[in-house]
């Protein structure tokens, strides 16, 4: 049994197409949108709207962790925006609906897949084809062994769409409760799996993932979120920890066989 892992497609949906080629089924760990690229900013939602000089200077903010600033600057750009009369939500909405209509396109079937923090839920039954199946705190067979999907990431001063409390998202993982390969969006709470060293900062992890892999033991954790890690691959007990890559730039999925 061969399955092909992508996570952080961030709108690749050439080498998406491409990604379940050679295997039996194709897991997606989410984020499929691409709102701001970090290493070109002249690609997403937002340079697309604003220019990728205002891009550049928001990724700047950011990555001080100068946050009210970011925030201000988004203000400042959107009011001078919104003299077109369009709402700023029904404007990022149509940018996504664009992205979706594509990626869910070039999912190859069958497809599994799972909300990252920037996706946008309520969209993804008009998009999702017959052979895509989504799970958020559930459970699936794939070639004889249990998978457990969660989905989204918890809140955080960048305020994505598709974060939730701490306690929403322990509840989601003891939904799953005991699974061969264990499959999130964001990593367990462990630093080195957390830190992006080219964001120079900590994403979050979650605690409650942390805890169940240390209590119900899966042969797998497999999450993405995290861009740059310093440590991709990290061994907790019998389960290996691993960060699948970021597919908007490798093109390449994690191969897992058995």
């Amino acid at each position: 049994m061969r399955v092909h892992v992508v996570s952080d497609v961030h709108g690749n949906s050439r080498d998406l197409a491409a990604a379940g080629e050679g295997a039996d089924a194709l897991v997606c760990l989410g984020d499929l949108v691409l709102f701001l690229d970090y290493a070109d900013h002249s690609r997403g939602i937002f340079p697309d709207l604003f220019g990728s000089e205002n891009a550049g200077a928001l990724v700047e903010l950011r990555t001080a962790r100068r946050f009210e600033e970011a925030r201000a600057l988004g203000r400042r750009l959107w009011g001078e925006f919104d003299h077109t009369g369009a709402s700023r939500e029904s404007v990022i909405e149509e940018a996504v609906r664009r992205q979706y209509a594509e990626l869910f396109a070039a999912f190859p079937a069958p497809t599994y897949a799972t909300y990252g923090n920037v996706d946008i839920p309520r969209l993804w039954p008009e998009y999702a084809r017959p052979g895509t199946t989504v799970l958020d705190g559930q459970r699936v067979e794939i070639g004889g062994r249990v998978f457990g999907f969660v989905g989204g990431g918890l809140t955080s001063p960048m305020r994505t769409p598709y974060e939730i409390s701490d306690e929403e998202y322990a509840a989601k993982i003891e939904a799953v409760g005991e699974v061969d390969v264990l499959c999130t969006h964001i990593p367990p709470e462990v630093p080195e799996l957390c830190y992006d060293t080219v964001a120079r900062r900590f994403e979050r992890g979650s605690a409650a993932l942390l805890h169940a892999i240390r209590t119900t033991r899966p042969r797998y954790s497999l999450f993405g979120h995290v861009h740059q890690p310093l440590a991709r691959r990290v061994r907790i007990g019998g389960t290996e920890c691993v960060n699948v890559g970021h597919f908007n730039a490798t093109g390449t999925p994690y191969v897992l066989q058995w």
